[in-house]
């Protein structure tokens, strides 16, 4: 009785000590002009507080000898950015203005950034032009710890262009990058949103160069990464620019910042553990056997786990072997063969680049194939292969890419598909001048929801896509719609609700709720469809430069009775009024904002075939609301956004 009294008393200290919790008190601070005097700002190198209240980070253009300026200019507080006693990661947001302006057409660059670097570091010497003020120019990546994104107005060679904006980890080789359609260095000014969500590890960028800028639901670009293992706990945040041989002033006129990470609460958060500390004194010598057991578990089990590419793909070949010699499924080829067939992977027979290889035309035995080729040591694109195999191995329809084998041998991982010749629907609906008819494109809607209603409802699991887009609907020769590129896909049991996980996807196709709450699920499938239901119908892409969002485009001609006016200049003397208008509007049903407001895909086809009426959507574009959720799993995505393989003839 005494020992169980004892216990009893241990168990509700530690309760009790557990039970203390403070509440996260927000750093945060405004700016909408800078005073020249102002002490919470810091300024180095060229950088300093104009006159006219904005700070301009390189030197102006009437100052002499403005090549190679460089500035920075931090606020004056480090930020804690996550606490090792609790693991805890703020999460952040900063909302900023700025201006560029090069000294004519043909005398501009570099760029300005929004930074992240340990706090105690200073301006990197020698880093004026493509060093943007991040990194000395004798290291050009992992030279320091530091994160970064950048609005780039010259191409260096390691550039995608010379206006984009990019993410860059510990290097100014960005690791997600958007190319900006207009100038970004006319004067005009820019606001930009920066998010990180410690919860999805998902960093997003927004830009809008609108007179009256509004916070869009899409980001620009956006990046899976895990602050914690990049930088330290404590943090210095600012804005950094620079000019090479061409000028170019650089102005930011207004920031605000949050953050949800105290100093306050790191103090508590010791306090809480010197008391944890006493009590795991009283407890850990009844725990310290069960734990080294745990652990040798733990070790022994890790070491019995393939550690490497190769033995990985070894591991997963022997047990494709298993479940296809079961019946009749993909067939395993010989690299050999494939090797013959694809004429050693040849750049001229190459159909695509995607997220993780390459995409080839080969021929076996007399049949044109394509041949997806994993770049090699990938360990990303070994989850995406292992994931596209176990899933579409086992799927038979008419509206899906066909899997016709396989092969791992000499470290290569390599899928083979039936050959597309029509390519895929992107590439008709943004890059043909003549485009698809009428009857064509609704045939092609109706084929791709068929798909989704036999990965929905009709097959053995629930199959949830989560990459849904214009670019991996495929086109067979009598262009019927075929669904490929299952490497994000998951399968989840009929009737239960939707799993967490990273963000994953592409831009302008992702359910808003997946940006926020970090899950999928078939709703987000359909609102996907919706979009590329809208891209059919209009001739638009999801989200263009200096251009509303398509789903808030079409959803405010519908509002004010002028639908029509949104469809593709190439088909309106030429389409089914009634199908176009039935199109659109279950696009926008697909679509709406609201995962519970979304209709199931045999709501879709039963409105598209007319044999049931379509709804009434509210006439303005509703704002949906989102609530915290739980941790997701740790999964690993390489960018910001998937990158396609495209089955595609040339």
């Amino acid at each position: 009785m005494a020992s169980q009294t004892r216990f009893s008393t241990i168990f509700l200290f530690i309760l009790m000590v557990m039970s203390l919790s403070s509440s996260t008190n927000s750093i945060s601070f405004d700016f909408p002009t800078f005073n020249y005097n102002e002490q919470k700002i810091s300024h180095e190198g060229d950088s300093y507080t104009s006159s006219n209240k904005v700070i301009q980070l390189t030197k102006n253009l009437i100052d002499e000898n403005d090549q190679g300026s460089v500035g920075r200019t931090t606020y004056s507080d480090a930020i804690l950015l996550w606490d090792s006693a609790t693991g805890e990661v703020t999460d952040f947001e900063t909302h900023f203005s700025f201006s560029m302006k090069g000294l004519s057409i043909t005398s501009y660059g570099d760029g300005i950034t929004f930074f992240l670097a340990p706090n105690g570091t200073y301006l990197p010497t020698d880093s004026a032009g493509g060093y943007l003020g991040l990194l000395n120019s004798k290291a050009r990546v992992n030279s320091t710890q530091i994160v970064a994104v950048e609005f780039d107005s010259f191409q260096n060679f390691w550039d995608p262009s010379s206006d984009h904006v990019g993410i860059n980890v510990n290097s100014v080789i960005s690791q997600a990058t958007v190319t900006w359609n207009h100038s970004m260095k006319d004067g005009r000014t820019a606001n930009a949103w920066v998010r990180y969500n410690s919860i999805t590890k998902n960093l997003t960028v927004y830009l809008s160069y609108a007179d009256n800028p509004v916070f869009s639901r899409n980001p620009s670009v956006f990046h899976i990464v895990d602050l914690r293992e990049v930088l330290p706990e404590w943090i210095i945040v600012g804005f950094s620019a620079s000019t090479g041989d061409s000028v170019e002033t650089h102005n930011i006129l207004s920031w605000k910042f949050n953050s949800t990470l105290d100093i306050k609460n790191r103090k508590k958060n010791k306090e809480k553990s010197k008391i944890v500390s006493v009590a795991g004194l009283v407890v850990g010598v009844s725990l310290l056997s069960c734990g080294i057991g745990f652990a040798l578990f733990i070790w022994l089990k890790k070491r019995r786990s393939s550690s490497n590419f190769e033995d990985e793909a070894a591991n997963f070949d022997m047990s494709l072997d298993d479940e296809f010699d079961k019946g009749m499924g993909p067939k395993k080829f010989s690299y050999g063969e494939l090797v013959n067939a694809t004429n050693n992977f040849n750049r001229g027979g190459k159909l695509g680049e995607g997220g993780f290889g390459g995409v080839y035309k080969g021929l076996l035995s007399d049949t044109y194939v394509a041949v997806k080729r994993v770049s090699k040591g990938s360990h990303q694109g070994m989850k995406e292969y292992q994931s596209e195999v176990r899933i579409i191995s086992r799927l038979r329809h008419r509206n899906l890419v066909q899997l016709i084998g396989w092969c791992h041998e000499r470290n290569e991982l390599l899928l083979v598909y039936e050959f597309m010749p029509n390519g895929s629907l992107d590439k008709h609906l943004f890059r043909e001048k003549r485009g698809l008819r009428w009857e064509v494109r609704y045939k092609i809607a109706l084929g791709l929801a068929s798909a989704l209603l036999y990965l929905h409802e009709l097959w053995e699991q629930c199959v949830v896509h989560r990459d849904i887009k214009s670019s991996n609907v495929m086109l067979d020769s009598d262009f019927n719609a075929k669904l490929g590129d299952f490497g994000l896909a998951r399968l989840v049991d009929h009737g239960k609700g939707s799993q967490t996980t990273v963000v994953a996807g592409t831009r302008g196709y992702l359910a808003p709720e997946c940006f926020f709450t970090g899950k999928f699920s078939k709703e987000s499938d359909i609102y996907s469809f919706g979009v590329v239901a809208l891209e059919i119908a209009c001739g638009r892409k999801p989200a263009e430069t200096d251009k509303l969002d398509l789903v808030e485009w079409v959803w405010g001609l519908y509002g004010s009775g002028k639908i029509f006016e949104a469809a593709d200049e190439r088909v309106k003397m030429d389409f089914n009024e009634s199908e176009m208008e039935q199109l659109m509007v279950v696009g926008l049903w697909c679509a709406h904002p609201d995962y519970k407001a979304r209709p199931s895909i045999t709501q879709v086809i039963n409105v598209l075939k007319f044999e049931s009426l379509l709804p009434k959507l509210p006439l303005e574009l509703p704002t949906p609301v989102y609530l915290t959720t739980a941790v997701p799993s740790v999964a690993r995505l390489p960018s910001s956004a998937s990158l396609t393989d495209t089955l595609t003839a040339r």
